[in-house]
């Protein structure tokens, strides 16, 4: 396993749509180990291929329940909405509050190949939405938001 960079706001492949994983292989398998690391050395709770430079369908979300990893995730369905901080690794220290569904349901694969489905509600189904919003270039400042902090704030 590997550290990765994480790309930062303005940085092109970001705003990039990724292309989906056609063979779960040793680089992809690498791809998600490296992601995890990276995610939990910066105190993240989800981390997106593109995120790392690497346009494929790659998300990874660990909110303290355990690492979730989707290849080639799809929001199935929705219901609800609810309204919370999101904060993102690509745009270090800024916190917004941006309004997501309240309940997701999500298909993808794991990395073994065998298709998942999540339903998930609460931050949960928030931080899917957010991974999954990276792999078609949309990053949560794309929606009406509220900035809450940032890290002048903290600085303070």
């Amino acid at each position: 396993m590997a550290l990765r960079n994480i790309l930062v706001e303005g940085e092109e492949r970001l705003r990039k749509k990724s292309r989906p994983i056609e063979n779960i292989d040793d680089r992809i398998l690498t791809l998600l180990d490296d992601m995890a690391q990276t995610m939990y050395e910066n105190n993240g709770v989800g981390l997106a291929a593109p995120q790392v430079g690497v346009l494929r369908q790659a998300v990874i979300v660990d909110i303290g329940e355990g690492l979730i990893e989707l290849i080639n995730p799809q929001i199935v369905e929705t219901e609800g909405t609810q309204s919370g901080e999101e904060g993102c690794l690509s745009i270090p220290g800024v916190v917004a509050i941006v309004e997501r569904p309240q309940k997701v349901v999500v298909k993808a694969l794991d990395r073994s190949g065998k298709e998942v489905t999540y339903t998930a509600e609460g931050f949960l189904a928030r931080a899917f939405c957010h991974e999954i919003d990276h792999l078609s270039g949309t990053l949560y400042i794309d929606y009406p938001h509220q900035i809450v902090s940032t890290q002048e704030d903290e600085e303070k």
